[in-house]
């Protein structure tokens, strides 16, 4: 009998509960704070999912998606873990063929953001609702912000524990306009900013926004934003010139906006193809954490990680943005600086540049490295023949400490018909 007793009180502790975690925000004159059961409530979140023990370990406490798809199975882990999650319901796009003008199309939408909402509503690791992800991008219309509004109105009406809020790339044109005139409901606006994160909270200030906020992307420039060779190919940082980018700009635009700014999403937890496969990962498809974790870890704690990634002090290639001719000898060296002294391994490849590049990478097809490049000893500085066949390439250099972390550094070359 002791034993069944025993058995149903860590069933009872060990199950999620059923219930959800009321978040509210209340205002005070002109200063905004997120309540979730009752307790204040500052987002120290990222974009994406993965490592979510890692996450908690580095002082996170919430993630974003960007739609619903396997959403149950991350709201249960999440819960699990003591992580909240904005939950992104994703809404049709202009580019993607959705028509915000014809009446079904919005009305089957609608009715999506329903079922959605009754769905999850109750589950106790949902934090927020965030309706869309720049899809006033190519559409910045009345018609779009109209929808959204009843949309906005729609969530408010079915669930009372949850603010809702919509996700906008940057702020530009009338879309804060909008949302004023159209979508009063909206409780908070969510910005993906990237080169423009310095001065957000300035320009938002400017533009006569009242309403609290939060980054929802943040990270480094993006492709769009970065310098480019002479033939088009973008130029991505080192791993530890984006770690100072993410910190600088917290510091800015996150923490010393209190009562305004409710917190922010790093991006990306996780790896991506964009332009390149490292360009916006804070980790490595391998699983290596790179040093952006360990700055956003500093920002949400004030401690750095035990064992803190290797840092990038210089990454020299002799045809580094230039043009050479197949075969040409070529020499390339990273000088890293390991804070725990850790030995180093060093990894380097070669990879054609994308034959096409996708909005936010969509449809990307990721190059493999090139083989047989690399015939000798792959340490800090290596010798290579430049490859045979022309045309755009990047040359990739890692440097892993073993213990789970790892640096970064790409330049872009061009071999001559």
């Amino acid at each position: 009998m002791v034993s069944v007793l025993v058995t149903l009180v860590l069933m009872s502790t060990t199950l999620p509960s059923t219930q959800a975690s009321p978040a509210r925000l209340e205002q005070d004159g002109s200063q905004w704070k997120l309540l979730r059961d009752a307790k204040p409530f500052f987002v120290k979140g990222v974009g994406g999912s993965d490592k979510l023990d890692e996450l908690k370990a580095y002082g996170g406490n919430a993630f974003r998606t960007w739609g619903a798809d396997n959403l149950k199975s991350k709201l249960d882990e999440a819960h699990s873990k003591g992580i909240a999650v904005q939950v992104g319901i994703w809404l049709g796009h202009k580019r993607h063929g959705f028509d915000w003008n014809n009446p079904k199309s919005v009305k089957d939408q609608y009715e999506m953001v329903r079922a959605r909402v009754l769905e999850y509503k109750d589950h106790p690791a949902v934090l927020i609702w965030a309706l869309g992800n720049e899809m006033e991008i190519d559409n910045d219309t009345p018609e779009l912000w109209k929808a959204i509004g009843e949309l906005a109105k729609l969530v408010k009406s079915l669930d009372k524990n949850h603010p809702v809020m919509t996700v906008v790339a940057e702020i530009g044109g009338k879309k804060l306009e909008y949302i004023k005139e159209y979508a009063p409901d909206i409780d908070i606006l969510g910005v993906n900013s990237y080169g423009g994160m310095p001065t957000l909270a300035i320009r938002l200030k400017a533009a006569g926004w009242t309403k609290p906020y939060m980054v929802t992307e943040f990270g480094p420039l993006g492709p769009w934003e970065a310098g480019k060779t002479e033939w088009g190919a973008s130029l991505e940082w080192t791993s530890s010139e984006k770690a100072k980018f993410y910190a600088d700009n917290y510091q800015r635009t996150v923490a010393s906006q209190p009562g305004f700014c409710l917190g922010s999403y790093a991006f990306l937890w996780g790896e991506k193809q964009e332009t390149t496969p490292t360009w916006f990962g804070m980790m490595l498809r391998s699983g290596e954490l790179l040093e952006t974790a360990d700055v956003v870890s500093h920002a949400w704690t004030g401690k750095w990680p035990a064992n803190r990634a290797p840092q990038v002090q210089k990454f020299d290639f002799d045809f580094a943005r230039k043009r050479g001719a197949a075969g040409t000898l070529a020499t390339a060296e990273m000088v890293v600086f390991e804070p725990n002294n850790e030995p180093l391994r060093y990894r380097w490849e070669i990879r054609r540049e994308i034959a096409r590049a996708g909005f936010a990478g969509e449809g990307e097809v990721r190059p493999e490295p090139l083989t047989g490049i690399f015939t000798g000893q792959e340490g800090a500085k290596i010798q290579f023949r430049l490859p045979k066949e022309p045309g755009a390439y990047r040359l990739y250099a890692y440097a892993f400490d073993g213990k789970g972390k790892a640096a970064t550094a790409n330049e872009p070359f061009f071999v001559n018909r």
